[in-house]
């Protein structure tokens, strides 16, 4: 695939970004503290605001531009790639279903200041029709009740589209959709994740007691949440899955080093022919996934969006980035699970896009579905 000389010049500012904050990886992993001189340089260089449009001071980037960014971001520092996707995330609904007014008030604030996406709660993740947080109608106000877990970024999060029952009764047909800020009465935060992998972008504890949210707040109309949250995820799959190819070619990268510098035996590593036929096998995947991915973005850009295929990048990609790093560990040995090296901090890393905005079980479930459909 060919890229304009445009994407080619994006890509290039952003492998110099990624360079500058990779340095930082190792302390925000040991910390799990949200890094926010990195959201600084996102925010500095233009990079959070991509998918906003010009009009409100973003650059109308697609979803091919937003892959590439978070690929590029992905081979040196995953956590920080994390971070842009999941403000990313909390854009998008916003994106597909914000009036006019809503548009005017947030779109310019999203360029500096983060947003999340929060559906999941401890008896609704894989089913968001388990979702029991409520909202009752109050005069011009909505209350919200419930509490929500693991939001990505949830703590440190200005903006935060959250979901909830306005008709409980309809099952996901009564779920709808909220703009929450994080000075609304009556929302607190509660349990900080302390998760194996992506520590910088720690997920969060959300807890809703009488929130009062105006019902300007609404996100398109009652009962549209489901439908709002679907086809957020259909877009945003592809940018998790670029982050794996990312972290995937990142770690092919490391071991090819690592291989030319090492010897076995007096023999240099990468001269035995099982190692090549492993580093081979990396490559194929890692192609395999990453033209899944472009296609899947290119596909949303150009308004054909397919659940299919973004379940499928998702679940290619993530898979291949856990299969890729395990090898890694594999050849480097004791090396290989040491902090000297990146590789383990990128396995624990990918294990957790394999999970989040949809199991890959689930989206098995999904692609299999769609072909019997």
């Amino acid at each position: 695939m060919k890229l304009t000389n445009q994407q080619k010049a994006l890509v290039e500012k952003v492998k110099e970004i990624a360079k500058r904050i990779s340095i930082r990886n190792r302390e925000v992993d040991r910390s799990g503290e949200f890094p926010w001189d990195i959201f600084g340089i996102f925010k500095d260089e233009r990079i959070l605001s991509l998918p906003i449009p010009q009009e409100f001071g973003g650059q109308s980037a697609g979803s091919l531009e937003c892959c590439l960014v978070l690929e590029e971001i992905g081979r040196l520092s995953p956590s920080s790639a994390h971070m842009l996707a999941g403000h990313w995330l909390g854009f998008t609904p916003l994106e597909l279903s914000c009036n006019t007014s809503q548009k005017q008030r947030y779109f310019p604030r999203l360029t500096q200041e983060l947003s999340a996406f929060s559906l999941t709660e401890p008896a609704a993740g894989s089913d968001a029709g388990g979702v029991i947080t409520e909202a009752i109608k109050d005069k011009d106000n909505y209350i919200l009740n419930g509490t929500k877990i693991y939001c990505t970024q949830g703590h440190v999060a200005s903006v935060i589209t959250v979901f909830a029952k306005t008709s409980p009764e309809k099952g996901v047909k009564g779920l709808s959709a909220f703009i929450v800020e994080k000075g609304f009465p009556g929302l607190s935060i509660g349990k900080i994740e302390d998760q194996m992998g992506m520590r910088g972008t720690p997920a969060a504890e959300l807890i809703l007691q009488d929130c009062i949210v105006p019902k300007e707040n609404l996100l398109g109309e009652e009962g549209e949440g489901f439908s709002i949250a679907m086809k957020t995820l259909d877009r945003t799959r592809p940018k998790d899955a670029a982050i794996s190819v990312g972290i995937s070619q990142g770690t092919l990268d490391y071991i090819i080093d690592y291989l030319k510098k090492k010897t076995f035996m007096n023999e240099p590593m990468a001269r035995s022919q099982g190692i090549q036929f492993l580093l081979a096998d990396m490559a194929i995947a890692i192609e395999a996934a990453r033209l899944l991915v472009y296609e899947s973005a290119i596909m949303i850009d150009e308004g054909r969006v397919s659940t299919k295929h973004s379940a499928m990048a998702k679940c290619l990609a993530t898979d291949t980035a856990i299969r890729i790093t395990d090898y890694a560990i594999d050849i480097m040995g004791n090396d290989g699970i040491s902090e000297e090296h990146p590789v383990e901090m990128f396995m624990r890393d990918s294990k957790l896009l394999q999970i989040l905005e949809g199991t890959n079980q689930i989206q098995r479930l999904i692609i299999s579905r769609n072909l019997l459909s």
